[in-house]
C-alpha cells in the first residue's frame, strides 16, 4: 500500500490550477484572486479549530484535510513551493520551539 503525501497533494493542486476554471475548483479559487483562496483557508481553519474544541475527531479529520488542501492552493497562488515550507519547518526543528520563538522576538 502506498501512502498519500502532501507532495502528492501539491502536485494535484498544481495540475488542477492549470485547468480551466470552469473544470476545476482549484483553478476557480485561484482565478478569483488571492483573497478568495485565503478566505477559504481561514474558514476551514476556524472549522477545524471548532471541531478540535468539540472533540469531534471525525469532523476534525475532515476539516484538517480541507485546511491542508486550501493551504496548498494559497501557496500555489503565491508561487511558493511546498518544498520551501518544508525547508522552513526543517530549519525550525533544528532547535526547540521555545528557543526558536525567543529568537524571533529579539
Amino acid at each position: 500500500m502506498t501512502s498519500f503525501t502532501l507532495d502528492d497533494l501539491a502536485c494535484i493542486v498544481a495540475q488542477r490550477a492549470a485547468a480551466p476554471a470552469s473544470e476545476s475548483y482549484t483553478a476557480k479559487l485561484l482565478s478569483e484572486g488571492p483573497a478568495k483562496a485565503a478566505k477559504k483557508l481561514g474558514e476551514e481553519a476556524v472549522e477545524a479549530a471548532l471541531a478540535a474544541v468539540q472533540g469531534d475527531r471525525q469532523n476534525l479529520t475532515a476539516e484538517a484535510a480541507d485546511v491542508l488542501y486550501h493551504l496548498l492552493v494559497v501557496l500555489q497562488g503565491a508561487d511558493i513551493p511546498l518544498s520551501d515550507v518544508m525547508a522552513e519547518l526543517e530549519r525550525r526543528t533544528a532547535q526547540s520551539g521555545l528557543a526558536e520563538k525567543a529568537a524571533r522576538q529579539s
